[in-house]
């Protein structure tokens, strides 16, 4: 658990953390402009090929080209433009196409709904058990907040369907349908968010399943069957990055009457504690939307994400003059933590706790 801080200490990790962010925001300027247009023709530069090389996948290495290019290509996309656009990272320049408030990601998800569920509440009310629901999604037991039931003996089932639908999953968070079913709320209240998903949705599916396969119709199943290989290698990578950035084993949870009355040092310290890094290559880092670096991001989200690889010395060294944990380790090590938390809690809590007795 956390090291308490008194508030002398929480204002003096805000006034260390403000600094931080205030040094990088007034040293934005051309370079951070040419890394995005960069990263925005590599993704066009992918998809378009990944489209080109689909209708020849009658070729075996040619249809392994082809997928991986397109895959590449909305995973760069959804990760480190789109998600990070959607933040606010670049409206400094001014430019229409890469303003958070009107960017459209290739996903399922509206921009609008991710606006809501992502940078309001889970950004705000990060790890707040019964207020972020980015948190087990509504679908994963991952702490003792949530009473066991036989059902999640079969969370790992959930988790392997999450994953390979993620971007479904994320694009129907709004429907809160945990609150259906206890009945807080009814379906019909969600008709505006329903509509809008499934105007959304319907082209998300129609462009990659319908269109670009009929195309190329003498190859339609090829195309089909590579458009279908994309979206997945997408919704494994990113849901696996997401869930090491936020379900590791260190990572803490935090009750709704222990964030009231917030102070801005303590939100600093509910988003150090509750998320986690991982550790990699250049290239892992982009392909990640550098959320392999998930503890700068919860602390600094409208910095551009390619400067945390840069700041976060500092943001640990800042831990370590608190005795706070910089959560951090190899993406293997984390991913394995992943599974751990999930398979633990799955586990009614007499044996849970049993097992984690004998382990230590």
């Amino acid at each position: 658990m956390t090291q308490q801080l008194t508030q002398q200490q929480l204002d003096e990790l805000a006034k260390d953390l403000d600094a931080i962010r205030d040094e990088v925001r007034a040293d934005l300027g051309e370079r951070d402009a040419r890394y995005i247009r960069r990263i925005i023709r590599l993704h066009r530069t992918l998809e378009v090929g990944g489209r080109v090389l689909m209708p020849f996948g009658f070729i075996p290495p040619v249809f392994v080209a082809g997928v991986a290019s397109l895959g590449l290509a909305k995973i760069i996309e959804n990760m480190e433009i789109g998600h990070n656009v959607m933040h606010g990272q670049y409206d400094w320049m001014n430019d229409p196409s890469l303003h958070s408030q009107t960017y459209e990601w290739d996903t399922v998800c509206t921009g609008d709904s991710w606006r809501q569920t992502h940078n309001y509440e889970h950004h705000t009310y990060t790890n707040v058990i019964g207020k972020d629901r980015d948190y087990g999604y509504a679908v994963l037991r991952l702490s003792d907040d949530e009473k066991w039931h036989p059902l999640h003996l079969l969370q790992f089932i959930n988790y392997v369907m999450l994953t390979v639908f993620f971007q479904w999953g994320v694009g129907l968070h709004e429907l809160e349908s945990e609150r259906i079913r206890r009945r807080e709320i009814k379906l019909s209240d969600k008709k505006g968010f329903l509509k809008d998903f499934f105007r959304k949705g319907g082209r998300q599916a129609f462009k990659d399943y319908v269109f670009f396969p009929l195309l190329t119709f003498p190859v339609f199943p090829i195309v089909l069957a590579g458009n279908v290989c994309a979206n997945l290698i997408r919704n494994l990578w990113s849901s696996t990055v997401i869930f090491c950035g936020h379900f590791t084993e260190d990572a803490e949870t935090f009750t709704e009457a222990s964030i009231e009355g917030e102070s801005r040092g303590h939100w600093y310290l509910r988003q150090l504690t509750g998320s986690s890094n991982f550790t990699g290559s250049k290239w892992v880092h982009i392909l990640s939307g550098h959320l392999s670096h998930q503890i700068e991001h919860h602390v600094f989200p409208d910095i551009p994400a390619h400067r945390y690889r840069e700041i976060a010395p500092r943001v640990e060294a800042i831990c370590h003059k608190y005795g706070l944990k910089y959560n951090t380790g190899s993406f293997g090590k984390q991913y394995w933590t992943v599974l751990k938390r999930i398979g633990h809690y799955s586990l009614p809590d007499r044996v849970r706790m049993k097992l984690e007795a004998q382990a230590t």
